[in-house]
């Protein structure tokens, strides 16, 4: 039989998905259920086996890639289409979704070249210190608002004192490593801070909530947590300039013409000022009234207040949103509930504590590190938020209190420091083409010591004293 040029070409191409479906459908047809096991529970493991080969090789787009989660849920999950239809759309899909269009408000109010003025004026011209500037700002605005919209606003600014320190069409290049990984680790530190700073955090909420686990406040979360961000901003500073020591010391000439560039905007307008004033009712009210009416709503009521006052046009949010993100959330976060309905999420942790239970005998700190490992190795894989939307049923299953185990999970799910795909920000420096990936290993080893002793002093000397 002749094989088309065509298919042979669309089969290698397509050839890890085909492996997907292919492996699937063995396990599915041939292998029964593990012992312990149900059907239903199984089957829904099969998915994710199939979901994590198609994430980690990207033979598809990742939307479509959420599309099949979503269908087989139905054809072999057991899940009726109501039932995902259901898990699919709640309060975390509705606050990525919102925090989203919020990003592409704000930059289209170009608050970017503001921020970027500010931020100057604070450091002087010093290479040290705006490095040590753009982590600290990045860390401390990521922790409200996500790491995805503070390093879209913050790498126009990098971008720019690095095409003015060029000399002959060459840049320094631990200069311009170390100016984006402090934007990309300082945005990826603080958005473990508060529940609004990014999907993951959403997400951990909606399972507490979904499997009866309890609940924490936006402002319970900031207690247990943010220490851990302040006491991460001046180590990843150190950590940054140690391992991408800038040849430039002083960037006078390129501070002096970012001061020009920038005053050319002319002053602040009543439109910039509302909007900041906006965005700040938004961060307000998620801080006092999301346990009663979600943080996802207040998205998107905020969304629509900046849409019905003119200040983004919905022409803008539609073309400038990435919708396949929202898809591949509510897509995971459904076959996490379905993981814990089924029983393979249980199952799962059943069988991490057993086979670890004879290198680690004590069952708090088996359970800690099957949570951390799990989701800090997951996390270099897949992206945070569906590492957290896969690993947290489990976690969730371990045993223990769910409330402490699962801010560990979400916390080590920000390790992401070795890959470009691991965490959002890490993916957008890295598609400026400046940076390559063996950078990432150079410093995110480094970053991932420093995370897990900042991660082992918070639980045992800051969390006890809220017991």
């Amino acid at each position: 039989m002749h094989i088309s040029t065509n298919t042979l070409f669309w089969i290698q191409q397509k050839r890890w998905l085909l492996v997907a479906f292919a492996l699937g459908g063995i396990l599915y047809l041939f292998v029964p259920a593990p012992e312990g096991l149900s059907d239903a529970g199984y089957h829904i493991l099969i998915i994710i086996l199939m979901t994590l080969i198609l994430i980690l090789k990207e033979p598809i787009p990742l939307p479509a890639i959420a599309l099949q989660l979503l269908f087989w849920q139905v054809i072999i999950g057991g899940s009726t289409p109501n039932e995902v239809g259901a898990y699919f759309m709640n309060d975390a899909v509705f606050f990525i979704m919102g925090s989203l269009m919020l990003a592409v408000a704000i930059i289209s109010q170009g608050l970017d070249k503001r921020l970027a003025l500010g931020i100057i004026r604070l450091t002087g011209n010093r290479t040290w210190r705006i490095a040590a500037g753009f982590t600290a700002i990045s860390a401390l605005l990521s922790s409200f608002v996500g790491p995805h919209m503070v390093t879209a606003m913050m790498l126009p600014v990098a971008l720019t004192l690095i095409r003015f320190t060029n000399k002959k069409g060459k840049a320094d290049t631990n200069l311009v490593a170390a100016l984006l990984f402090s934007i990309a680790y300082g945005a990826t530190i603080g958005s473990i801070g508060t529940p609004s700073g990014g999907g993951r955090n959403v997400i951990m909420l909606n399972y507490w909530a979904e499997f009866g686990s309890g609940t924490m406040s936006y402002l319970e979360w900031m207690k247990m947590v943010y220490p851990m961000v302040l006491i991460e901003i001046p180590i990843t500073i150190l950590i940054i300039l140690k391992t991408f020591p800038p040849e430039l010391k002083i960037l006078d000439t390129a501070v002096r013409k970012l001061s020009v560039n920038v005053a050319r905007a002319g002053k602040i307008s009543r439109k910039e000022i509302f909007s900041m004033l906006l965005f700040l009712g938004i961060l307000t009210s998620w801080i006092t009234l999301s346990e009663r009416y979600g943080i996802g709503t207040i998205a998107l009521m905020g969304v629509f207040l900046f849409i019905a006052f003119d200040l983004v046009s919905w022409e803008d949010i539609r073309q400038n949103v990435n919708w396949g993100v929202i898809l591949l959330f509510g897509a995971t976060i459904s076959i996490g509930v379905q993981m814990k309905n089924t029983g393979g999420a249980a199952w799962l942790a059943e069988g991490s504590v057993n086979l670890l239970s004879g290198i680690i005998p004590n069952i708090d700190a088996l359970r800690a590190v099957v949570s951390v490992g799990l989701s800090g190795v997951f996390s270099n894989l897949l992206s945070s938020s569906a590492t957290v939307a896969v690993v947290g049923p489990i976690v969730l299953n371990l045993g223990g209190d769910p409330i402490l185990l699962g801010l560990a999970s979400v916390i080590s799910s920000a390790f992401g420091y070795f890959t470009a795909v691991a965490a959002p920000a890490c993916t957008i420096i890295y598609s400026s083409g400046l940076v390559r990936a063996p950078d990432f290993l150079r410093a995110g080893w480094k970053m991932a010591i420093m995370s897990i002793g900042s991660l082992l002093l918070l639980a045992l000397l800051w969390w006890p004293l809220f017991k």
